[in-house]
């Protein structure tokens, strides 16, 4: 079952779930708006290698906006710091930005239960676009989980600080 807005508010209130900074404004019927940080990384080369760690070049989203390219992978994050070990968290574009044809995650806006850190946003436009620092960009919401479960413990992208490129080589040692 997905969590009401108002059981989100009851499970950060309880530490349940922590979410920081925290603005009850934000607080949806069914989810929370997260917000776009100041930054983007984008890949220094046209090919990828998923065994090799790829380089990247941090952008500076400006207040006036920054114009993102069609077809071009932009890795963004959240300014909040999320946290919970008791419920699923999930990510989703907001309607808002999805019906200008910027989409906020490519595929993965699945959580795991016991992540915490900043969500890496992989940003993708249709058509040119204009964005801006501290937009409410997307927004996260919970699922409660059924019987026994392990929490996250990877640790590749666990407690992060800044946004994460991917880390997929080191599956590969």
């Amino acid at each position: 079952m997905i969590l009401s807005g108002k059981e989100i508010l009851k499970n950060i209130k309880e530490k349940k779930i922590v979410i920081e900074p925290f603005d009850e404004s934000k607080v949806n019927p069914n989810s929370y708006n997260l917000t776009l940080s100041d930054e983007l990384l984008v890949y220094e080369n046209d090919l990828l290698d998923m065994k090799i760690p790829n380089k990247t070049k941090k952008i500076k989203i400006p207040e006036e906006g920054l114009i993102l390219e069609p077809n071009k992978l932009y890795l963004g994050r959240t300014n909040e710091f999320t946290k919970t070990e008791k419920f699923v968290p999930m990510l989703e574009g907001r309607s808002s930005t999805g019906r200008l044809g910027l989409f906020i995650h490519v595929t993965a806006g699945f959580g795991d239960i016991g992540f915490a850190g900043y969500w890496t946003l992989e940003i993708f436009c249709v058509q040119p676009i204009k964005i801006y620092p501290n937009t409410q960009i997307c927004q996260i919401y919970y699922h409660d989980i059924l019987g026994e479960y392990d929490l996250y413990k990877s640790g590749k992208y666990q407690n992060n600080t800044g946004i994460q490129p991917s880390l997929m080589y080191k599956d590969f040692e």
